[in-house]
């Protein structure tokens, strides 16, 4: 069904959004240091140079400054922002709105196919794992059937940041971490060479090994033929340091 025709005014509000985050970024810009940012994060897309909390301190004050009224407005800024970019720091301006607490209410899975359009389109680690790390984490404790069947089909997807986000979709879960949505994940994913997987098994185990150490433990030596040595160090990083095993299986 066609979303009806909105408010014009409404339109301004959210161009006057995207205007205030693009603005606020011109004017931090550091061309000294644009350079070196996106040789680190081997970038196609140039960087303005802003650095961090001054990033975050921009989308912040923009954000305050212009409020956006429902859902359609907050959905269609936030695309219009990722799409629009012209610098990878509107793309992080753009995961900032997504992620505001004034806009909490609109994160059900409505919102889903945005999250997986910033993952597939996203296509780096910084972009992705913040994706994963916040707003599927976020929906996953509030719709967590729902949620589960998805990662599991993207645990299979063609795409590598689909398969990686599904693994690390649960790493602020702790005790309510579905541990076996997480092997489910993690199993299509095993014989895997590519580095960002490997590494995403290793840090969804040491992530849950915080909550329940020797479950990591019995199922890295379980699987101790069949996981890499990467994702075994990750996985067992800080049971090693507190002497629970002498050695990584």
């Amino acid at each position: 069904m066609p979303r009806p025709q909105r408010d014009s005014r409404l339109v301004a509000a959210e161009r006057a959004l995207i205007e205030a985050i693009r603005a606020g970024l011109r004017a931090a810009a550091d061309p000294a240091k644009a350079p070196r940012m996106q040789a680190y994060m081997k970038s196609a897309m140039p960087y303005y140079g802003v650095q961090t909390p001054q990033a975050r301190r921009i989308f912040r004050d923009a954000i305050a400054a212009h409020p956006l009224d429902g859902l359609e407005a907050w959905h269609d800024t936030t695309l219009a922002l990722w799409r629009e970019a012209t610098h990878r720091e509107e793309r992080y301006g753009a995961l900032a709105v997504a992620e505001h607490r004034r806009y909490r209410a609109h994160r059900t899975r409505a919102a889903f196919p945005m999250y997986e359009e910033f993952v597939v389109t996203g296509a780096w680690w910084d972009l992705v794992d913040e994706t994963a790390g916040n707003l599927l984490d976020e929906l996953h404790q509030q719709d967590p059937d729902w949620m589960a069947a998805r990662m599991r089909e993207w645990s299979t997807a063609p795409e590598m940041w689909k398969r990686r986000a599904s693994i690390i979709c649960q790493l602020r879960h702790k005790q309510a971490t579905d541990l076996r949505l997480l092997y489910d994940c993690i199993e299509p994913n095993l014989g895997d060479r590519e580095f960002f997987i490997r590494k995403a098994i290793g840090w969804a185990l040491r992530q849950y090994a915080w909550t329940d150490p020797d479950e990591v433990v019995r199922y890295v030596t379980a699987n101790a033929d069949r996981l890499s040595p990467l994702s075994k160090r990750e996985a067992l990083k800080n049971v090693l340091k507190s002497g629970r095993i002498d050695a990584i299986p």
